[in-house]
């Protein structure tokens, strides 16, 4: 609750710097901040408003003592509650529109967003770190001159490298990491009832719901705003519309209830290569994961590396399809796939651009598919990708795709695609082995059963192999 107050003209501010023990006829009253509670004040009592709107509610209040020994005029006390009345209008300190300050930041650097954020909310803001390149966020911070504060998620299965990691990164920096934990009743529970890994079998939810989701609503309960190193790039299909300042619409802070919250990406435009060029100049500790093809990192059981040719995000939740690869710390940031925007006529109808172009490729359709499947002695083998045109996993496979199918051209061997998410997933999933996006198949010439490539190794040599090896 912030408050607005209106001192009256008559009033007298007091520097509570000066000396008090110099002798007064004046009656001894209660003296908050520079002033006295015998002076005249109007309060305007203003609600705090993170969005932008402003509130208040208005009450005077004359906090004058009355003294046997008053002799004000009845014509006086009058003028007074006029003048008060008046002043009812009083006008309120602006309360910071953050819709628009994300706007006049759009095309700051990060180091300068990074300032005004620890300008703005000083102890009552803290960088969010999670053991992986964001690491560029407390560089940031530093250079700002400012001080600054830290906090890490530890769910209990961080690799060991991270671990060693935030101790050389606390080394480095001089400070301390404020570490949050997973309640230990709680993830206790999770581990007798369901086993160490239920999260390969039911989905990653419910442990990152345990281990990071309720311990950052804790750390985020303490303070005003928050720094992420969010970016746009990192999940193009879900992540896209990363503002560099926010009002949070998930979590609460300090003050409690919506709009409490202030959320910062400073590096929200920043492509990734442009991230590990700063960290390179700057010669700052980074995780040694990194080094062994792990970009994206986070719990140890859930993350690996991965290869050239594949989305970062791809190294989290391997087991699980492109729509899921989120823990749910920015699900107020994720927006919905286009995959599972229309059903027109029992097809999807996604607006999502198409992929995969090469003329060299085939569109099959679902009776189409159906058909192929049926062939037992097929004159030509066959590789069809099943994919989703809005994963990211997808999108950034299909040059090699491309590039494949223009390859294989007259060599006798079909090169196709078949989309299949929307109405056509279920089918995808019980018919031709689709585990997560994308898939790829083999349909020999011989075998009336597809073979599925199992490696996530998608450029064309290794593909070209593989079908060279089962066709």
């Amino acid at each position: 609750m912030a408050m607005a107050v209106h001192v009256s003209s008559s009033s007298r501010i007091i520097n509570s710097g000066f000396s008090r023990s110099g002798v007064s006829s004046e009656p001894k009253v209660p003296q908050i901040g520079s002033l006295r509670l015998s002076d005249r004040v109007h309060v305007t009592q203003v609600s705090l408003n993170l969005s932008g709107k402003r509130s208040s509610s208005v009450k005077p209040l004359n906090a004058e003592p009355k003294t046997k020994d008053s002799m004000i005029p009845l014509a006086a006390t009058t003028m007074v509650a006029e003048i008060a009345a008046e002043e009812e209008a009083v006008e309120v300190a602006e309360v910071e529109d953050f819709e628009e300050l994300a706007k006049k930041l759009e095309n700051a650097s990060p180091l300068e967003i990074m300032d005004k954020a620890l300008e703005k909310f000083g102890n009552d803001i803290a960088i969010a770190f999670s053991g992986a390149e964001d690491v560029a966020l407390i560089e940031y911070a530093h250079l700002t001159g400012r001080p600054f504060r830290v906090f890490s998620l530890d769910t209990g299965r961080l690799n060991p490298e991270t671990y060693r990691f935030f101790d050389e990164v606390e080394k480095h920096y001089g400070i301390r990491i404020e570490y949050m934990f997973p309640d230990s009743v709680e993830a206790q529970g999770l581990v007798r009832s369901k086993g160490l890994f239920s999260f390969y079998e039911d989905g990653h939810q419910e442990c990152c719901r345990v281990r990071k989701v309720r311990p950052l609503r804790r750390a985020l309960k303490g303070l005003k705003a928050w720094i992420t190193g969010q970016r746009k790039d990192q999940s193009p299909g879900t992540r896209s519309e990363i503002p560099v300042v926010q009002v949070d619409p998930v979590f609460e802070g300090l003050d409690g209830g919506a709009g409490s919250l202030v959320k910062w990406n400073p590096v929200a435009n920043v492509e990734g290569n442009d991230v590990w060029s700063f960290l390179r100049t700057m010669d700052v500790p980074v995780n040694t994961l990194h080094a062994a093809g792990y970009i994206s990192i986070g719990c140890e059981p859930c993350t690996k590396a991965v290869l050239p040719g594949q989305h970062e995000r791809e190294g989290r939740w391997w087991w699980e399809d492109a729509k899921a690869k989120e823990c749910g710390l920015h699900k107020g940031n994720v927006k919905e796939n286009a995959a599972d925007a229309k059903v027109i006529n029992g097809e999807s109808k996604a607006a999502v651009a198409d992929i995969f172009k090469s003329e060299n490729l085939v569109t099959l359709s679902r009776q189409g598919v159906e058909n192929l499947m049926k062939l037992e002695n097929r004159k030509e083998p066959w590789i069809v990708v099943l994919y989703a045109p809005w994963c990211p996993f997808c999108q950034a496979m299909e040059a090699s795709y491309d590039e494949l199918a223009d390859k294989l051209a007259g060599s006798g061997i079909k090169v196709a695609k078949f989309r299949a998410d929307g109405d056509q997933k279920e089918f995808a999933k019980q018919e031709l082995q689709l585990g997560s996006f994308p898939t790829i198949l083999v349909f020999p010439k011989n075998s009336s059963r597809p073979i599925k490539y199992p490696s996530e190794k998608r450029d064309v040599d290794s593909l070209t192999s593989f079908l060279n090896l089962v066709r």
